[in-house]
């Protein structure tokens, strides 16, 4: 039996089984519903007077389902560019971003404050667990191929508790605003994945490039991936702002941000192409960094315009970026 066998075979049931009753234990003794949640706390607000449409839920859901679909078809999906690794970025999405909202929600419980010694959990907890999970995917990015699923639910653990203590430093300690998460999610996910991917590298690790190309067929499924971040990146970064103006705006920003980075996206991959063809990658990727660049503003007085210019250089950097700056093995494209 190969060393890979065995992992799948010992390693990976005996390392989700044990997590899993970790997190019932831990759900069990600390966490219980909130007050929107809770039947009898809730029948209570109603018998003063306040409508069951009052519940956040109404309010809330909407987001949380865009959300996560993009959790688990658009991350999971648009790493499927790598022909050799297709189900590792579909399949272990699914397995660490399962792990890491239950994980989340106990690590962002504890630092944001417990009451009573309990965990609070409702609509809004879920879209934060999905934030945090989001991160991860992020990371997991930029060791897809060459983890295992037991080394990604380590590198979860660690990054979800991470995770929690920098976005209460951020936003509860700095009082810094970043409404669809370009600090705390996409800047923190970034740079752990590049960190976790230098501790994990070897020298021999160059001899695997080849494995790094993409076919037609796995570009097709990434740009399913791309599509649906792309369609509910608005949802995204609007999730969990303040009703009202504030949710409209955030949600528009970002409609046009991403509107004026695909077309830039088009435009440029075609200008820096040695031959005029698009390159999927650039597509694929570039094209969503406009939801990412207006996430930290996208509740503020940006005007239509202004998040169209935002979209606009987000993904003209992206770009260029792709095709002066990052390392790609010569048979891809």
């Amino acid at each position: 039996m190969t060393n890979s066998a065995t992992n799948l075979r010992l390693k990976l049931p005996m390392a989700c089984i044990i997590l899993e009753v970790i997190l019932i234990i831990l759900f069990g003794t600390l966490v219980q519903y909130d007050d929107e949640t809770d039947a009898k706390l809730w029948h209570k607000e109603i018998a003063n007077g306040s409508s069951n449409y009052d519940n956040d839920f109404y309010y809330r859901y909407p987001s949380f389902q865009d959300v996560h679909v993009m959790i688990f078809i658009g991350f999971g999906f648009l790493m499927t560019f790598l022909q050799r690794y297709g189900f590792s970025s579909v399949g272990f999405n699914f397995l660490i971003a399962a792990f890491a909202l239950q994980w989340a929600t106990l690590m962002q419980g504890f630092v944001h404050g417990m009451h009573g010694g309990k965990i609070h959990v409702g609509i809004e907890s879920m879209i934060n667990a999905d934030f945090c999970t989001g991160s991860v995917l992020i990371s997991f990015g930029a060791v897809l191929g060459k983890t295992s699923p037991v080394q990604l639910l380590v590198m979860s653990v660690i990054e979800v508790t991470l995770f929690a203590v920098n976005e209460f430093i951020v936003l509860s300690v700095l009082g810094a605003k970043d409404a669809g998460g370009s600090m705390t999610i996409h800047t923190f996910g970034a740079y752990f994945g590049l960190m976790v991917a230098r501790v994990l590298y070897r020298p021999n690790l160059d001899k695997s490039k080849h494995k790094n190309c993409s076919v037609y067929h796995s570009d097709l499924f990434a740009m399913i991936g791309t599509i649906y971040l792309w369609m509910f990146w608005p949802s995204f970064n609007s999730a969990v702002t303040a009703h009202g103006d504030d949710q409209h705006r955030t949600a528009m920003n970002t409609y046009y941000s991403l509107a004026a980075c695909t077309l830039a996206t088009y435009g440029l991959s075609a200008v820096v192409a040695h031959d005029g063809k698009l390159d999927m990658v650039h597509i694929q990727n570039a094209a969503l960094a406009g939801g990412v660049a207006v996430g930290t503003a996208g509740e503020m007085m940006l005007t239509p315009f202004g998040s169209m210019i935002v979209g606009f250089l987000a993904g003209t950097v992206s770009v260029l970026g792709f095709k002066f700056l990052s390392v790609r093995p010569t048979c891809h494209w």
